[in-house]
């Protein structure tokens, strides 16, 4: 392969704007002595090996050690600001946060995307968040207690329902041949919903773009990925979920009374606060549905008077919407419950940590360390608030989500502060994520209601501009000026359009988008970026599954027909199936289920039990609840999937026609983990 893939120089113009970007805000090191503050022990290891894949590592501590030199001068192809953040997330290993009548708050920072906590109890151990694959949390529980004590778990907390604060709670146990003892399991009400929802529905998708958002086939290095900003990146591994056993917000576990609130809650009583005991060890929560993750909850330990932020407040701007794909976050929202968290937990807390990043100690030296925790959160609160707000504002005069994009940036007093650089989220997708959340994708121009997609309008331009030619000359040019958005602008019509004719855009454009990622102060962009530009050089590599099986097994039966109702070919379907045809399902397990599926005009119906108006189903089938979730969890082939577990008796057809089921099973496909992004057909070199 020519050279001209494999290293682009810095444009002078970029180099000197990253570095730049550093005098914006002043000059601090309390971030790097907070990053470090009670650290006991560093990783042991280079990295942490695949459970059921040999040496193949599923999280590379020694990948990192170029952001660990120590080089004051952050090289050229990287952004000064995100260099400073991705030195301070490669600090990893093991660290007290603070101390308490029970025991101690420890950390494991560095080990994943994510922050695993630990709470000493009175007999044992409480692990909050623990990361998001076994191999992680394994390794992460076993730093603990090679340095501070074997200590048993009794308890867990998910503070919320993205997977790297849930993915590694079988690996806790691996020490004890997996064997999951009695505990309680604490999680916010909708957890197990959001949390299998998510990860199934649209997946494939989602982890496609993962792909990109964390850059999984980059080098680590200067001129590759440095870090996500959030963390340096996410973990490869198993993911396993043990479901909740204690949902905080449901009809169980309600708010506490005033008349049962005690002078060992330490904080004054506020309605919508709830409490949970623990081996001795006293928790106040406060549900924050809606902001992070639809189902989240910040944690205060009044004997520590110390507060559990979740992954409200972070020490980056989040995101209000996320590029691997999600639902809108709500700004709003997520402005009120950090309102809600200074005024409940403020005038109470001395140190404050969250699942992502280093905590905060106040300081009583000073009237300004006093107020620390409180500036923090407040700021955080006024960043979210003023988005949301301002967003409204220009919406309601007229702009549209690009246009706000551009025009509005946070003010100094907001800016310059490090925790609100745009590291994971950024001003400008988050202002769009406001936009698209109270106005959707339509911008209210007519002429936008109904354009081509993206390779018939590619080929619509090349041709009005003139010829593939004509078009990656004034790309080139618009390179050579240092406008590289117009420049991949640009060729992304050529590459879409005439894909055929587009190697020398894609060379040009593979040149674009390694300036861009140069130039980006927010992890994820660079990361996008510079993965854009990789799949261009090299195509889509493959690459492995990770082993999800707990995520299916939870799955109730709606979500499980849910999941595979989005796998029917619904064109191909609707053509050829002129009639219904119905499935009766009866599911044996700790709790026998029935339930009906049928297959109409392209559309698989779910009806818990009998359908009334179905008619006489065409089959009736029997089969554990694991054999069902083997359809799934055995490929992506669903017909082959369905005949084997006939034959292996997995499947027992209780009455009519087989041949019904096996035409429904043979409408599901499986998803395209390979989908292109950057461009199209682009296979590997």
């Amino acid at each position: 392969m020519s050279n001209e893939w494999e290293h682009v120089e810095v444009a002078p113009a970029i180099a000197e704007a990253n570095r730049k970007v550093i005098e914006t805000i002043p000059s601090s090191s309390e971030d790097f002595e907070n990053a470090t503050r009670g650290q006991i022990a560093m990783p042991p290891v280079p990295f942490i090996p695949a459970r059921t894949k040999g040496d193949e590592p599923v999280w590379d501590f020694a990948g990192y050690d170029f952001l660990r030199a120590g080089d004051e001068t952050p090289p050229a192809e990287v952004n000064a600001s995100l260099w400073r953040q991705g030195q301070l997330t490669a600090v990893a290993g093991l660290f007290q946060v603070t101390s308490g009548p029970r025991g101690a708050i420890y950390q494991v920072r560095g080990y994943d995307l994510s922050n695993m906590t630990i709470i000493e109890t009175d007999s044992g151990i409480i692990v909050l968040d623990p990361l998001a694959c076994y191999e992680t949390a394994q390794w992460a529980l076993k730093l603990y207690r090679e340095h501070v004590g074997d200590r048993p778990i009794v308890g867990i907390i998910y503070t919320h329902s993205h997977v790297d604060h849930f993915g590694g709670v079988r690996g806790l146990f691996a020490e004890k041949n997996d064997v999951v003892p009695d505990i309680p399991i604490i999680a916010p009400d909708g957890f197990l919903e959001h949390a299998v929802s998510e990860n199934v529905y649209a997946g494939p998708a989602m982890g496609r773009r993962a792909e990109y958002m964390y850059a999984a086939k980059l080098d680590k290095s200067p001129v590759g990925q440095v870090g996500s900003g959030l963390g340096l990146t996410i973990s490869t591994g198993e993911v396993t979920l043990i479901p909740p056993t204690v949902s905080i917000g449901d009809a169980g576990n309600g708010p506490v009374p005033r008349a049962q609130w005690s002078k060992d809650d330490v904080i004054p009583w506020r309605p919508g606060l709830y409490r949970q005991i623990v081996d001795g060890v006293r928790m106040i929560i406060q549900l924050t549905p809606g902001t992070e993750a639809p189902a989240e909850m910040n944690l205060y330990f009044p004997e520590h008077r110390t507060l559990c932020a979740a992954e409200n407040a972070t020490h980056t701007l989040h995101n209000l919407i996320t590029l691997r794909g999600a639902q809108v976050r709500d700004a709003h929202a997520w402005s009120k419950y950090l309102t809600e968290a200074v005024q409940t937990f403020g005038a109470h807390t001395d140190v404050e940590f969250a699942s992502h990043h280093w905590p905060l100690w106040n300081d009583a030296s000073s009237e300004e360390g006093k107020r620390r925790i409180v500036d923090y959160l407040s700021i955080q609160r006024d960043v979210y608030g003023y988005l949301n707000d301002q967003a409204l504002r220009l919406i309601n005069a007229g702009r549209n989500g690009l246009e706000i994009a551009e025009e509005l940036q946070l003010p100094k007093s907001l800016a310059d502060h490090w925790y609100t650089r745009g590291y994971y989220g950024s001003v400008s997708h988050d202002l769009k994520a406001v936009y698209q959340r109270y106005m959707g994708w339509f911008d209210g121009n007519p002429a936008h209601l109904w354009t081509y997609p993206q390779s018939e309008a590619g080929k619509r331009y090349v041709d009005a501009i003139g010829t593939v030619t004509d078009v990656v000359a004034k790309a080139q040019a618009a390179y050579d000026s240092g406008d590289y958005r117009w420049t991949a602008e640009l060729l992304n019509h050529v590459i879409f359009g005439y894909p055929a004719e587009s190697e020398p855009a894609k060379r040009l454009q593979y040149q674009a988008l390694t300036q861009l990622g140069y130039g980006a102060e927010n992890g994820t962009w660079r990361d996008f970026y510079l993965t854009g530009a990789h799949e261009l050089a090299h195509g889509v590599e493959a690459r492995a599954n990770q082993e999800a099986g707990d995520l299916v097994n939870s799955l109730t039966l709606e979500q499980y027909f849910a999941a595979l109702a989005r796998s029917v070919d619904g064109p191909r379907a609707g053509a050829e199936q002129l009639a219904p045809i119905t499935l009766q399902w009866q599911i044996t397990g700790a709790t026998d289920q029935a339930c009906t599926t049928t297959l109409r005009n392209g559309v698989l119906v779910y009806v818990p039990g009998k359908d009334l108006f179905a008619g006489t189903p065409d089959v009736t089938l029997r089969l554990s609840h694991e054999a069902l979730n083997r359809l799934i969890l055995a490929g992506p082939n669903f017909p082959q999937n369905f005949d084997q577990a006939v034959q292996h008796k997995e499947i027992e057809i209780v009455d009519g026609r087989q041949s019904a089921a096996d035409t429904v099973f043979s409408y599901l496909t499986g998803p395209d983990p390979k989908f292109p992004l950057v461009a199209p057909g682009v296979s590997g070199t």
